[in-house]
């Protein structure tokens, strides 16, 4: 399964820091200090997903970090984020997935929407409902 962190381009400009993610189109932001424009640039990157996700394309992989700052999702989004590109790698519509957690179609919409605040048992749920396991990892920032 893919790891969403995505490596970050920090550019230092005359009034604060711009934060570039190149692996994914359209995210972007800025920021007074370093700090500020890393932290903006966690809710940029999944404001952008969030656009993958609409289009129905596939995720974008994550280049190599190499010395870079990396940004990760909420915790939520990228449970969300597993589901997503699960049904994409399994060819599985929301219609299908609904049928196997055997809940209304609407629902599978909010579980693939981002700004929605889902639960973490109705996520881990659906991700079994593809086969997938969850594992979650945490680390020294």
């Amino acid at each position: 399964m893919m790891v969403f962190a995505y490596p970050v381009v920090l550019t230092k400009e005359s009034d604060g820091y711009t934060a570039v993610m190149p692996d994914v189109h359209a995210a972007h932001t800025e920021g007074d200090t370093r700090a500020e424009a890393l932290a903006r640039a966690a809710d940029a990157l999944e404001t952008a997903l969030s656009f993958y996700i609409d289009k129905n394309e596939d995720l974008p992989a994550p280049s190599p970090v190499r010395g870079r700052p990396v940004v990760v999702p909420s915790a939520g989004g990228a449970l969300k984020l597993h589901i997503y590109q699960a049904m994409r790698d399994q060819k599985v519509s929301k219609a299908e997935l609904a049928r196997r957690m055997k809940v209304r179609p609407y629902q599978i919409q909010r579980l693939l929407d981002l700004c929605h605040n889902s639960t973490t048992d109705q996520l881990e749920a659906a991700l079994k409902a593809l086969g997938v396991r969850v594992k979650i990892t945490a680390e020294a920032a």
